[in-house]
């Protein structure tokens, strides 16, 4: 008598329980990432009419902008702990709730302090909304499909930063400036009946403690470094506090290195740096980010100061590189197979470098097919750099540790957006010291100095074995 078969073992990952999964859990992550990318640029082309509307002025209502930044630099560092106490999904859909409930607050504010407050309510939502939301990605693909998750992942990031600000100019020039806060709600109603019925609601190990002292330094110290980045394109400070303020975000950060050796469970793994995949994904790929983060402040302004142009006209050219972004990610899997995770990096960072530089040329006498051609090609580098450098991040990372590294590559991710726009502007602000008009030359001459810090991320790239993350790129030595 044969001994009864034993049931078949259920699939440990979602997408393997449901093959619709595969294309629904990463449209809800990545309804709620577009939603937090674009509101971190959408707002900007709408501050003037803003501010008459709400009598204030325009530099003050950079406040409004500064707000959301820092709030979402400031929760970040606990979204993970957050995910493992109360489970992902609870988290996801909580945020989803709260930048909603923020967005529709927003549209409906009377005065300047009720903006600035439900822009921290935003904030609050973003904060979760990202680093949970790429967390339940991770754990919903086996590893060796993390490259269709993280290719959706990575798309509104890449959307985001050039659509805000022409969506923005377009919802507020042809039908109010509050639309550009409303138009979030169909978006969030959407991705919270679709999270209830279809994410899993994973938590991990729940026994360690909040780690109240890590969070103070971590979230004082980002918020100030966060603060500092973003007055030198926005200034609300003088330039010698400014730069107090940096010191002090500097100490603050190095002295939880310090406190966090000596705490068992930190708000921030630090550890996760010893792994190299990680580390190279997030610090080096970081070089990368901040330049190619400059490009949306960079090329807007240059084509509307240098080259005349209306906001609408030059946002119309610079959205093209959304176009690149889509073209070039069913290609990016098979660029992995045949090249494998460092060959990838170090050619996008070449591109990337030489894309920079190429800024240079571009003058009155362009022609504007020329422009749109340059975009395209930057955003097909754009997205191979970012894609491939984030899929790279968590390649490797432990499933026990991918809550921590989720909320550390977000801190690390959303400094990199920061300081690219804020080097920019100070380069700007340099290269033109005398007071003069921005031209076209002055726009040339940070391109080529940004075109450098691609650069620096090669020896980073360089530390890479082919072994690393080959589960996923399926990459072979020949």
């Amino acid at each position: 008598m044969h001994p009864p078969e034993s049931a078949p073992e259920e699939p440990s990952f979602a997408t393997q329980r449901d093959p619709r999964l595969r294309i629904l859990i990463p449209v809800i992550v990545a309804m709620a990432f577009l939603m937090e990318q674009l509101d971190s640029t959408i707002i900007t082309t709408a501050i003037p009419d803003m501010a008459r509307s709400l009598g204030t002025t325009p530099v003050r209502l950079n406040v409004a902008v500064t707000a959301y930044v820092l709030t979402v630099a400031a929760f970040i560092p606990v979204s993970g702990w957050f995910a493992d106490r109360f489970g992902a999904r609870r988290v996801f859909i909580a945020a989803l709730l709260i930048f909603t409930t923020g967005s529709v607050l927003c549209g409906m504010a009377d005065s300047f302090g009720m903006l600035v407050a439900m822009r921290i309510v935003q904030g609050l939502g973003g904060a979760m909304m990202t680093p949970v939301g790429r967390l339940i990605l991770l754990r919903s693909f086996p590893r060796s499909e993390l490259m269709t998750a993280m290719m959706y992942m990575s798309l509104p990031a890449v959307i985001g930063p050039v659509a805000g600000p022409l969506l923005g100019g377009f919802l507020t020039t042809y039908i109010s400036w509050r639309w550009i806060f409303y138009a979030n709600v169909p978006f969030g109603i959407i991705g919270i009946v679709l999270a209830l019925r279809y994410l899993d609601d994973v938590r991990d190990d729940t026994s360690h403690k909040f780690d109240f002292g890590g969070f103070f330094l971590v979230a004082t110290g980002v918020v100030l470094l966060q603060f500092g980045m973003e007055n030198v394109s926005h200034p609300l400070v003088s330039a010698p506090a400014n730069a107090a303020l940096m010191v002090a975000a500097v100490l603050l950060l190095l002295g939880f290195r310090y406190y966090a050796r000596g705490v068992a469970e930190p708000v921030v793994d630090l550890t996760l740096f010893r792994q190299r995949s990680f580390a190279v994904g997030t610090l080096a790929g970081g070089f990368c980010r901040i330049a190619i983060n400059g490009m949306p402040y960079l090329l807007p302004l240059m084509l509307q100061i240098g080259l005349g142009l209306s906001p609408v006209a030059s946002g119309l050219l610079t959205f093209v590189g959304s176009v690149g972004a889509i073209f070039i990610r069913p290609l990016l899997s098979r660029l992995l197979r045949a090249f494998g995770f460092g060959n990838v990096l170090i050619g996008s960072a070449l591109a990337a470098s030489a894309m920079m530089a190429a800024g240079s040329l571009i003058g009155p006498a362009t022609p504007y097919w020329l422009i749109v051609l340059y975009v395209l090609v930057f955003g097909v580098t754009r997205t191979v750099q970012f894609m491939t450098s984030n899929t790279l991040a968590y390649a490797d990372t432990p499933d026990e540790k991918l809550s921590r590294a989720t909320s550390l590559g977000g801190i690390l991710q959303q400094l990199t957006v920061s300081f690219g726009v804020s080097l920019s502007a100070m380069l700007l602000s340099i290269v033109s010291w005398h007071g003069e008009a921005l031209t076209p030359g002055h726009f040339h001459e940070v391109f080529l100095i940004m075109a450098i810090l691609p650069l620096l991320a090669i020896p980073g790239f360089l530390l890479l074995r082919p072994e690393d993350g080959v589960h996923i790129s399926g990459y072979r030595k020949k």
